[in-house]
């Protein structure tokens, strides 16, 4: 409080450079207050307040967030467990990486879906042959992550499996699969 107080009249300061630091500190302390408000909802909230918090870290960014969301991906809670594997993925720091492959080997769907739509953030061809076999899945959820994440990723080469899916049963996978192919170089 001190430290705001401090910073506030430098907002009418006559000189732009100030004003523009201070604006700056202030956000900056206002996100630090906003983390610790976050940490606590995690402790001490029902589950739907805890996915809400983690949503809320996500907002925040940054590496600081980092911990806490690989702790809430590790939790045995799906919900809390997904909310933090998309968040990480909104992030988008190269840390998270190997946190997200590893919940690629979940045996719950939606994590793994999760985790592919994540890592698809972060566009890496690397990534291409370790999401390419979630196109077999046949579950129109996986599958359809997996053709979304690989056209994101937007290697030509990917054509041919994902022309594969637009024959698919499941609905969500013909129209995964004909979005990637739309992006698709």
């Amino acid at each position: 409080m001190k430290r705001r107080e401090a910073i506030m009249p430098l907002l009418k300061d006559p000189e732009v450079e100030v004003r523009l630091a201070a604006a700056r500190a202030l956000e900056k302390l206002e996100a630090a207050e906003s983390l610790e408000e976050v940490f606590e909802r995690l402790k001490r909230g029902d589950r739907a307040t805890k996915v809400a918090a983690i949503y809320a870290l996500g907002q925040i960014g940054g590496a600081k967030v980092l911990p806490v969301l690989f702790y809430c991906a590790g939790r045995s809670e799906e919900d809390i467990k997904c909310a933090a594997i998309r968040v990480l993925g909104e992030v988008e720091l190269p840390e998270a990486v190997p946190v997200l492959m590893g919940q690629l080997k979940e045996p719950a769907p939606e994590v793994r879906a999760a985790a592919i739509e994540a890592l698809s953030h972060y566009r890496d061809p690397a990534l291409v042959p370790r999401l390419l076999p979630f196109l077999d899945e046949n579950d129109g959820m996986v599958d359809a992550e997996a053709a979304l994440a690989l056209g994101r990723i937007g290697d030509a080469s990917l054509a041919e499996p994902l022309m594969k899916l637009v024959n698919s049963p499941h609905e969500r996978t013909r129209a995964a699969a004909a979005t990637a192919l739309s992006l698709l170089p």
